[in-house]
């Protein structure tokens, strides 16, 4: 088998599996009951203060700890509901906890996982909210080994344009897909326990390769931010006439609403998986130019066709997808 149909049955089993996942109603957005005596999180963000809330509102953790790095952080938990929570030393939040989830930047989890090394437990699951895999398992997976811990790479396909703890909220997950991506080293009764986790706070779970993932991801949301960005900036060029911001209304407004999102992350993002987006952009504007054409050129057949498949396309996923995650 070539290796691009090895991928592309790969894909459909994905598929078919997680149909599966959906129509045996596993998703239980009221299951409670402690999964580990200690969660630690490091970094509380939007995702991380939102797991947090989750994890308390369902209480599947004895003790629950976030790292932070400054003051403001703390009050900013307190007044999101973190109360007894947050706290400015790494090791102390790492130390004897049984699950610990990297919630921070991409390009920042490597040296946190690293300063984090002596503290952490034999046997824990390490595991992250990236939106790129392949870098972060390549790298991690090896280093928290050193410390007889297991990484097991996530995603939760979930977010919003707004940044920070204050933006937090435990429904975030709810009927989300988060996409694990195990490795052959990866022990199965951890990735058993991190599916457990991810279904107690209601989201759907999806296991894939990191490879599969970081192509997937890079077509249904890394180009779109970076579409909706470019989008953004070239239609309030300034160098435009005065008049055309003022004709932008809800279409540029729907269309353009996650280019609000922090450039900083999207940065990282792009970066860490600029492989997989770059063939995507590739693929994306060899499309366009096809449209181009047929625009220039008066084809009233390519230029519908081009607008009904997409219909037909938007129409069809949104049928099989009762809820798209909340990306």
């Amino acid at each position: 088998m070539t290796e691009l149909n090895h991928e592309a049955e790969e894909t459909r089993r994905a598929f078919l599996g997680f149909a599966l996942v959906i129509a045996s109603g596993v998703v239980d957005r009221f299951n409670r009951g402690v999964l580990f005596r200690k969660i630690g999180l490091v970094g509380v963000g939007l995702l991380g203060g939102s797991l947090a809330l989750a994890i308390r509102e369902r209480q599947l953790a004895e003790v629950l700890q976030g790292y932070v790095r400054r003051d403001t952080s703390v009050t900013e938990c307190e007044q999101a509901g973190l109360k007894n929570f947050a706290n400015r030393d790494l090791l102390t939040v790492v130390r004897d906890s049984d699950l610990v989830i990297l919630c921070t930047p991409l390009a920042q989890m490597r040296a946190l996982a690293e300063l984090a090394l002596p503290a952490l437990k034999a046997g824990a699951i390490i595991t992250d909210v990236g939106s790129v895999k392949g870098s972060v398992v390549s790298e991690l997976e090896p280093l928290v080994a050193r410390a007889g811990a297991h990484f097991i790479g996530a995603h939760p396909m979930a977010g919003a344009e707004k940044m920070g703890v204050a933006a937090a909220r435990a429904g975030l997950f709810c009927n989300a897909v988060c996409v694990l991506t195990p490795t052959i080293k990866s022990p199965a009764a951890g990735v058993q326990k991190l599916e457990e986790f991810w279904r107690s706070i209601a989201s759907r779970v999806l296991k894939l390769t990191p490879h599969l993932h970081d192509e997937l991801v890079a077509r249904c949301s890394h180009l779109p931010h970076v579409v909706a960005a470019e989008l953004a900036n070239y239609v309030l060029n300034p160098n435009h006439a005065p008049e055309q911001p003022m004709l932008c209304a809800n279409g540029f407004r729907d269309t353009t609403r996650i280019a609000a999102g922090s450039p900083e992350m999207w940065r990282d993002i792009a970066l860490a998986n600029r492989t997989q987006l770059g063939r995507a952009l590739g693929a994306f504007i060899n499309d366009l130019e096809e449209v181009r054409r047929a625009v220039e050129t008066g084809d009233v057949k390519a230029i519908e066709q081009f607008f009904t498949t997409a219909k037909q396309r938007r129409d069809a996923w949104c049928a099989q997808t009762a809820s798209p995650s909340p990306e």
